[in-house]
């Protein structure tokens, strides 16, 4: 089976000794690839030794023929990250996050996820989600039209925030940058937004965690912050206003504020090392 590999390699921290910089992993979202963060690595940078990692299926990791499952993902990942690391999951990396903290609480000194939701789909006791039929209706435009869906699909992660246009824009030359998401991946990674339910294991979190939600989300509703609150009241949560689904994109200066924010407060180690 081919292994998946880091598209990016591991940064090193620019004016630290490697062996001193902690380590952080960003996972990215569904349908995207790590080159979603570039805007925020170079802050990023002072502060970390970081590992971008590519989904299988997108960006420039390979698809191996076996489940596409959320675990499977999980598994694929913890094969290339450090031994003991950070992590920030955007959206679908951030189930996969979720997922790795609470199958490997050894290995994850903290959690951030990026507009995500234990659950994403609406259920009768958690209705601060995306609709079943939305989410189904967009998997049956998928298959009728591939690229033209992805393409919506950046529009609705850009919907909303302040500098809407210009996301788009970017969003577009960083989905081509790669190449198109391989179909069975994005198919797959539908459905594990669909059945996919970490209620459980956020509620029983032990790492330091945070959920960031942007204010003007149209996939991960802003009103899932008051029920992650009352879900798991040790996960701290916070709202980024003027931003949509993707705030490390539309506004990486209030990204990286809240970032700090939380690891300031949060994580002595990382505390320590803020100059």
């Amino acid at each position: 089976m081919a292994a998946l590999k880091p598209f990016h390699n591991t940064y090193r921290c620019i004016g630290n000794a490697v062996d001193e910089a902690p380590d952080l992993v960003l996972l990215h979202g569904w349908g995207l690839h790590s080159i979603v963060w570039d805007d925020v690595m170079p802050a990023l940078l002072h502060h970390f030794r970081v590992t971008v990692i590519d989904l299988p299926g997108m960006g420039q990791s390979p698809l191996p023929n076996q489940d596409y499952t959320l675990d499977f993902l999980v598994d694929q990942v913890r094969e290339v990250m450090p031994a003991h690391c950070h992590l920030v999951g955007w959206s679908l990396g951030g189930l996969v996050a979720i997922r790795l903290a609470q199958r490997f609480p050894q290995q994850i000194l903290s959690l951030v996820t990026v507009a995500c939701s234990p659950c994403f789909v609406a259920r009768d006791d958690w209705p601060a989600a995306m609709r079943a039929d939305i989410l189904q209706k967009f998997a049956e435009l998928y298959e009728e039209d591939n690229e033209g869906t992805l393409i919506r699909f950046l529009a609705l992660n850009a919907k909303g925030s302040d500098t809407q246009q210009q996301d788009v824009a970017k969003l577009r030359d960083i989905l081509y940058f790669c190449g198109l998401p391989a179909p069975r991946a994005l198919r797959e990674g539908l459905v594990i937004l669909r059945d996919t339910d970490l209620r459980d294991a956020l509620a029983e979190l032990k790492q330091p965690a945070l959920m960031l939600f942007g204010e003007h989300d149209h996939i991960v509703p802003a009103a899932a912050l008051d029920a992650v609150s009352a879900l798991a009241p040790q996960v701290d949560v916070a709202l980024m206003q003027g931003v949509s689904h993707v705030p490390h994109v539309s506004a990486p200066d209030i990204f990286l504020r809240a970032l700090q924010d939380f690891w300031q407060e949060r994580v002595p180690a990382i505390k320590g090392r803020e100059q």
